[in-house]
Protein backbone atom coordinates (compact mmCIF):
# COMPACT_ATOMS: atom_id res chain seq x y z
CA UNK A 1 0.00 0.00 0.00
CA UNK A 2 1.19 3.32 -0.80
CA UNK A 3 2.40 5.85 1.60
CA UNK A 4 1.45 8.72 3.05
CA UNK A 5 3.09 12.22 1.30
CA UNK A 6 1.24 15.03 2.79
CA UNK A 7 1.85 16.93 5.49
CA UNK A 8 0.52 16.36 9.09
CA UNK A 9 -1.80 19.03 11.00
CA UNK A 10 0.65 20.96 14.02
CA UNK A 11 0.43 19.66 17.01
CA UNK A 12 -1.20 22.04 18.96
CA UNK A 13 -3.92 22.84 16.56
CA UNK A 14 -7.60 23.13 17.78
CA UNK A 15 -10.18 21.42 15.62
CA UNK A 16 -13.89 20.14 16.06
CA UNK A 17 -13.27 20.79 19.55
CA UNK A 18 -10.33 18.78 19.46
CA UNK A 19 -6.44 19.54 20.47
CA UNK A 20 -4.03 17.33 17.96
CA UNK A 21 -0.98 16.35 20.35
CA UNK A 22 0.44 14.16 17.81
CA UNK A 23 0.45 12.10 14.79
CA UNK A 24 -0.11 8.17 15.31
CA UNK A 25 0.58 7.12 12.54
CA UNK A 26 -0.24 7.44 8.61
CA UNK A 27 -0.54 5.45 5.31
CA UNK A 28 -1.91 6.47 1.94
CA UNK A 29 -5.42 6.27 2.73
CA UNK A 30 -5.27 8.38 5.87
CA UNK A 31 -3.50 10.21 8.84
CA UNK A 32 -4.11 9.39 12.26
CA UNK A 33 -3.22 11.75 15.53
CA UNK A 34 -3.53 11.24 19.01
CA UNK A 35 -6.05 13.99 20.62
CA UNK A 36 -7.85 15.33 23.62
CA UNK A 37 -10.73 17.42 24.10
CA UNK A 38 -11.62 20.37 26.98
CA UNK A 39 -12.09 17.60 29.57
CA UNK A 40 -8.94 16.11 28.67
CA UNK A 41 -9.97 12.88 27.20
CA UNK A 42 -7.87 11.39 24.82
CA UNK A 43 -9.22 10.30 21.20
CA UNK A 44 -7.45 9.28 18.18
CA UNK A 45 -8.34 10.95 15.09
CA UNK A 46 -8.75 9.39 11.46
CA UNK A 47 -7.83 12.40 8.83
CA UNK A 48 -9.35 11.75 5.15
CA UNK A 49 -6.21 12.16 3.67
CA UNK A 50 -5.37 10.17 -0.18
CA UNK A 51 -2.43 10.96 -1.19
CA UNK A 52 -3.10 10.13 -4.59
CA UNK A 53 -5.85 12.47 -4.53
CA UNK A 54 -4.88 15.25 -3.19
CA UNK A 55 -1.40 17.28 -1.69
CA UNK A 56 -1.01 19.13 1.67
CA UNK A 57 2.34 21.03 2.04
CA UNK A 58 3.76 21.91 5.35
CA UNK A 59 1.89 24.32 7.20
CA UNK A 60 -1.25 24.07 5.07
CA UNK A 61 -4.67 23.04 6.32
CA UNK A 62 -6.60 22.84 3.89
CA UNK A 63 -5.64 20.06 1.16
CA UNK A 64 -5.35 21.04 -2.56
CA UNK A 65 -7.16 18.94 -5.03
CA UNK A 66 -6.24 18.62 -8.91
CA UNK A 67 -9.46 19.46 -10.51
CA UNK A 68 -9.81 15.89 -12.53
CA UNK A 69 -9.60 14.37 -8.82
CA UNK A 70 -12.55 16.35 -7.29
CA UNK A 71 -15.43 14.06 -8.02
CA UNK A 72 -13.49 11.10 -7.10
CA UNK A 73 -12.43 12.69 -4.03
CA UNK A 74 -15.95 13.98 -3.15
CA UNK A 75 -17.41 10.40 -3.16
CA UNK A 76 -14.40 8.99 -1.14
CA UNK A 77 -15.04 11.73 1.34
CA UNK A 78 -18.94 10.94 1.28
CA UNK A 79 -18.40 7.18 1.80
CA UNK A 80 -15.53 7.60 4.31
CA UNK A 81 -18.37 9.70 6.19
CA UNK A 82 -21.11 6.66 6.18
CA UNK A 83 -18.25 4.57 7.11
CA UNK A 84 -18.59 6.67 10.45
CA UNK A 85 -21.98 7.05 10.77
CA UNK A 86 -22.12 3.00 10.43
CA UNK A 87 -19.36 2.16 12.53
CA UNK A 88 -20.45 4.96 15.59
CA UNK A 89 -23.83 2.67 15.68
CA UNK A 90 -21.98 -0.12 16.56
CA UNK A 91 -20.67 -0.24 20.75
CA UNK A 92 -19.22 -4.06 20.94
CA UNK A 93 -15.72 -4.43 23.22
CA UNK A 94 -14.28 -6.11 20.25
CA UNK A 95 -14.19 -3.19 17.81
CA UNK A 96 -13.08 0.44 17.76
CA UNK A 97 -15.54 2.62 19.49
CA UNK A 98 -16.13 5.68 16.77
CA UNK A 99 -17.56 8.76 19.31
CA UNK A 100 -17.83 11.36 16.72
CA UNK A 101 -17.15 12.34 13.00
CA UNK A 102 -17.02 15.77 11.68
CA UNK A 103 -16.11 17.32 9.12
CA UNK A 104 -13.43 20.39 8.64
CA UNK A 105 -10.44 21.59 5.97
CA UNK A 106 -12.46 20.45 3.32
CA UNK A 107 -11.71 16.93 4.66
CA UNK A 108 -13.83 14.33 7.42
CA UNK A 109 -12.37 13.43 10.30
CA UNK A 110 -13.33 10.15 12.62
CA UNK A 111 -12.94 10.51 16.02
CA UNK A 112 -12.65 6.96 17.99
CA UNK A 113 -11.72 6.04 21.41
CA UNK A 114 -8.24 6.01 22.48
CA UNK A 115 -6.80 2.93 24.07
CA UNK A 116 -3.19 1.85 25.18
CA UNK A 117 -1.89 -1.46 24.24
CA UNK A 118 -0.01 -2.56 20.92
CA UNK A 119 -1.02 -4.03 17.61
CA UNK A 120 -0.79 -7.91 17.03
CA UNK A 121 1.55 -7.13 14.28
CA UNK A 122 4.13 -5.87 16.83
CA UNK A 123 3.32 -8.74 19.02
CA UNK A 124 4.59 -11.17 16.25
CA UNK A 125 7.37 -9.21 15.39
CA UNK A 126 8.49 -9.69 18.75
CA UNK A 127 8.12 -13.02 19.28
CA UNK A 128 9.13 -14.61 16.10
CA UNK A 129 12.69 -15.28 17.02
CA UNK A 130 12.04 -17.00 20.05
CA UNK A 131 13.97 -20.08 20.52
CA UNK A 132 11.47 -22.45 20.82
CA UNK A 133 10.01 -21.89 17.57
CA UNK A 134 6.26 -21.24 18.90
CA UNK A 135 5.30 -17.79 17.66
CA UNK A 136 2.41 -17.12 19.51
CA UNK A 137 1.03 -20.02 21.67
CA UNK A 138 -2.15 -21.99 20.60
CA UNK A 139 -3.95 -21.30 23.81
CA UNK A 140 -3.32 -17.30 23.01
CA UNK A 141 -4.20 -18.07 19.47
CA UNK A 142 -7.64 -19.47 19.79
CA UNK A 143 -8.78 -17.08 22.93
CA UNK A 144 -7.47 -13.86 21.03
CA UNK A 145 -9.13 -14.97 17.24
CA UNK A 146 -12.39 -16.24 19.15
CA UNK A 147 -12.92 -12.42 20.95
CA UNK A 148 -11.76 -10.61 16.91
CA UNK A 149 -14.86 -13.12 15.98
CA UNK A 150 -17.14 -11.92 18.61
CA UNK A 151 -16.60 -8.01 16.65
CA UNK A 152 -16.45 -9.34 13.59
CA UNK A 153 -20.11 -10.68 13.46
CA UNK A 154 -21.28 -7.66 15.57
CA UNK A 155 -20.03 -5.73 12.02
CA UNK A 156 -21.56 -8.28 9.64
CA UNK A 157 -24.53 -7.81 11.54
CA UNK A 158 -24.88 -4.64 11.18
CA UNK A 159 -24.14 -5.12 7.21
CA UNK A 160 -20.79 -3.91 6.99
CA UNK A 161 -17.63 -5.53 5.97
CA UNK A 162 -13.83 -4.80 6.95
CA UNK A 163 -12.05 -5.65 3.91
CA UNK A 164 -8.85 -4.93 5.60
CA UNK A 165 -8.03 -7.62 8.76
CA UNK A 166 -4.40 -7.88 9.28
CA UNK A 167 -2.24 -8.04 12.81
CA UNK A 168 -2.07 -4.16 11.96
CA UNK A 169 -5.70 -3.73 12.59
CA UNK A 170 -6.31 -6.11 15.78
CA UNK A 171 -4.66 -3.66 18.94
CA UNK A 172 -4.92 -5.56 22.04
CA UNK A 173 -5.38 -3.62 25.21
CA UNK A 174 -3.11 -3.66 28.00
CA UNK A 175 -5.12 -6.86 29.37
CA UNK A 176 -4.98 -8.60 25.98
CA UNK A 177 -8.16 -8.08 24.73
CA UNK A 178 -8.63 -7.49 21.06
CA UNK A 179 -10.22 -4.60 18.74
CA UNK A 180 -10.61 -4.46 15.26
CA UNK A 181 -9.46 -1.08 13.79
CA UNK A 182 -8.96 0.57 10.37
CA UNK A 183 -12.18 -0.36 8.36
CA UNK A 184 -11.64 -0.70 4.53
CA UNK A 185 -14.65 -0.20 3.13
CA UNK A 186 -14.51 3.11 2.01
CA UNK A 187 -11.18 2.99 0.43
CA UNK A 188 -12.51 -0.44 -1.26
CA UNK A 189 -15.32 2.47 -2.94
CA UNK A 190 -11.96 4.61 -3.87
CA UNK A 191 -10.90 1.86 -5.73
CA UNK A 192 -13.45 0.59 -7.89
CA UNK A 193 -14.30 4.37 -8.81
CA UNK A 194 -10.65 5.14 -9.90
CA UNK A 195 -8.32 2.15 -11.27
CA UNK A 196 -5.41 4.41 -11.38
CA UNK A 197 -5.08 4.48 -7.03
CA UNK A 198 -3.00 2.75 -5.60
CA UNK A 199 -4.20 -1.21 -4.69
CA UNK A 200 -6.20 -0.76 -1.10
CA UNK A 201 -5.72 -4.34 -0.03
CA UNK A 202 -2.47 -5.36 1.61
CA UNK A 203 -1.01 -8.65 0.20
CA UNK A 204 -0.77 -11.84 1.82
CA UNK A 205 -4.08 -10.79 4.10
CA UNK A 206 -5.92 -9.87 1.29
CA UNK A 207 -8.63 -12.18 -0.49
CA UNK A 208 -8.51 -13.18 -4.10
CA UNK A 209 -11.50 -11.70 -4.72
CA UNK A 210 -10.01 -8.49 -3.45
CA UNK A 211 -7.61 -8.17 -6.74
CA UNK A 212 -10.47 -8.43 -9.27
CA UNK A 213 -12.98 -6.13 -9.99
CA UNK A 214 -16.66 -6.61 -9.75
CA UNK A 215 -16.14 -9.44 -7.87
CA UNK A 216 -18.99 -9.60 -4.76
CA UNK A 217 -17.50 -9.89 -1.83
CA UNK A 218 -19.24 -11.16 1.58
CA UNK A 219 -18.46 -12.52 5.18
CA UNK A 220 -16.29 -15.33 3.14
CA UNK A 221 -13.80 -12.17 2.25
CA UNK A 222 -13.43 -11.29 5.89
CA UNK A 223 -12.76 -14.71 6.95
CA UNK A 224 -9.70 -14.95 4.45
CA UNK A 225 -8.43 -12.17 5.75
CA UNK A 226 -8.71 -13.68 9.57
CA UNK A 227 -7.00 -16.78 8.72
CA UNK A 228 -4.78 -15.34 7.04
CA UNK A 229 -4.05 -13.36 10.42
CA UNK A 230 -3.66 -16.52 12.21
CA UNK A 231 -1.31 -17.68 10.28
CA UNK A 232 0.66 -15.21 10.56
CA UNK A 233 0.59 -14.93 14.46
CA UNK A 234 1.43 -18.95 13.80
CA UNK A 235 4.33 -18.64 11.35
CA UNK A 236 5.60 -14.99 12.32
CA UNK A 237 5.36 -14.08 8.64
CA UNK A 238 2.62 -13.05 6.28
CA UNK A 239 1.61 -16.17 4.13
CA UNK A 240 2.31 -16.25 0.14
CA UNK A 241 -0.11 -13.65 -1.70
CA UNK A 242 -3.63 -14.70 -3.08
CA UNK A 243 -2.65 -13.55 -6.38
CA UNK A 244 0.10 -15.87 -6.51
CA UNK A 245 -1.16 -18.75 -5.00
CA UNK A 246 -3.00 -20.45 -8.58
CA UNK A 247 0.41 -20.30 -10.12
CA UNK A 248 2.47 -22.08 -7.45
CA UNK A 249 0.27 -22.38 -4.36
CA UNK A 250 3.20 -22.85 -1.28
CA UNK A 251 0.43 -22.58 1.60
CA UNK A 252 0.26 -26.50 1.50
CA UNK A 253 4.35 -27.05 2.11
CA UNK A 254 3.57 -24.32 5.10
CA UNK A 255 0.64 -25.62 6.90
CA UNK A 256 2.97 -28.62 6.93
CA UNK A 257 5.36 -26.77 8.47
CA UNK A 258 2.61 -25.24 11.13
CA UNK A 259 1.34 -28.58 12.43
CA UNK A 260 4.90 -29.32 13.89
CA UNK A 261 3.83 -26.98 16.22
CA UNK A 262 0.16 -26.33 15.96
CA UNK A 263 -2.49 -28.82 16.88
CA UNK A 264 -3.97 -30.65 13.18
CA UNK A 265 -7.46 -28.95 14.36
CA UNK A 266 -6.61 -25.14 14.21
CA UNK A 267 -4.21 -25.91 11.03
CA UNK A 268 -6.86 -27.20 9.31
CA UNK A 269 -9.40 -24.60 10.47
CA UNK A 270 -6.90 -21.76 9.15
CA UNK A 271 -6.96 -24.09 6.01
CA UNK A 272 -10.33 -23.81 5.55
CA UNK A 273 -10.31 -19.81 5.89
CA UNK A 274 -7.83 -19.47 3.33
CA UNK A 275 -9.64 -21.37 0.52
CA UNK A 276 -9.05 -19.56 -3.00
CA UNK A 277 -13.00 -20.28 -4.27
CA UNK A 278 -14.93 -18.27 -1.74
CA UNK A 279 -17.32 -20.70 -2.06
CA UNK A 280 -15.23 -23.36 -0.68
CA UNK A 281 -14.73 -21.17 3.10
CA UNK A 282 -17.04 -20.77 5.94
CA UNK A 283 -19.85 -18.74 4.79
CA UNK A 284 -20.45 -17.27 8.03
CA UNK A 285 -18.12 -16.10 11.16
CA UNK A 286 -20.86 -18.21 13.17
CA UNK A 287 -19.91 -21.47 11.49
CA UNK A 288 -16.42 -20.13 11.60
CA UNK A 289 -16.59 -19.67 15.33
CA UNK A 290 -18.52 -23.11 16.05
CA UNK A 291 -15.49 -25.23 14.56
CA UNK A 292 -12.66 -22.94 16.64
CA UNK A 293 -14.34 -23.69 19.89
CA UNK A 294 -14.14 -27.93 18.96
CA UNK A 295 -16.17 -28.39 15.73
CA UNK A 296 -14.63 -30.83 13.60
CA UNK A 297 -13.12 -28.39 10.78
CA UNK A 298 -13.29 -30.76 7.95
CA UNK A 299 -17.00 -32.08 8.72
CA UNK A 300 -18.02 -28.80 8.94
CA UNK A 301 -16.36 -27.47 5.49
CA UNK A 302 -17.49 -30.54 3.74
CA UNK A 303 -21.82 -28.71 4.70
CA UNK A 304 -20.03 -25.48 4.20
CA UNK A 305 -19.47 -26.38 0.62
CA UNK A 306 -22.58 -28.00 -0.12
CA UNK A 307 -24.65 -24.97 1.32
CA UNK A 308 -22.90 -22.30 -1.32
CA UNK A 309 -22.79 -18.67 -0.60
CA UNK A 310 -26.00 -16.75 1.18
CA UNK A 311 -28.19 -14.02 0.09
CA UNK A 312 -25.98 -12.10 3.14
CA UNK A 313 -25.13 -9.50 0.66
CA UNK A 314 -27.92 -8.96 -1.49
CA UNK A 315 -29.45 -5.90 -0.23
CA UNK A 316 -25.57 -4.46 0.69
CA UNK A 317 -26.06 -0.77 -0.91
CA UNK A 318 -22.64 0.61 -1.91
CA UNK A 319 -20.82 -1.93 -0.65
CA UNK A 320 -20.17 -0.05 1.86
CA UNK A 321 -17.43 -1.40 4.17
CA UNK A 322 -15.69 -0.07 6.53
CA UNK A 323 -4.35 2.14 15.13
CA UNK A 324 1.32 2.26 21.79
CA UNK A 325 3.37 1.45 23.92
CA UNK A 326 5.40 -2.01 24.55
CA UNK A 327 4.56 -3.63 27.69
CA UNK A 328 6.05 -6.79 29.12
CA UNK A 329 3.57 -8.12 30.84
CA UNK A 330 1.42 -9.18 27.65
CA UNK A 331 5.16 -10.92 26.21
CA UNK A 332 4.22 -12.88 29.88
CA UNK A 333 0.34 -13.60 28.64
CA UNK A 334 1.94 -14.98 25.12
CA UNK A 335 3.72 -17.39 26.69
CA UNK A 336 1.09 -19.07 28.60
Amino acid sequence: MASQKNAPLPDGLEIGGYRILRKISSGGFSIVYLADDESGNRYAIKEFLPSTLVRRDKGALVPTIATENIAIYRNGLKCFFEEGRALARIMHPNVVRVANFFRDNETVYMVMAYEQGRSLQEVILRNRGREDKTVIAERFVRRIFDQVMNGLREVHANRLLHLDLKPANIYLRMDGTPILLDFGAARQTLTQDAPKLFPMYTPGFAAPELYRKAQQMGPWTDIYGLGASMFASMMGAPPQPADQRPLEDKMARQFLELEKRYSRHLVDLVAWCMKLNPLERPQSVFALQRVLRGGNARLEMELSNRQGKSSWLDNLAGRLTPWRRDEDDLTTLLKD
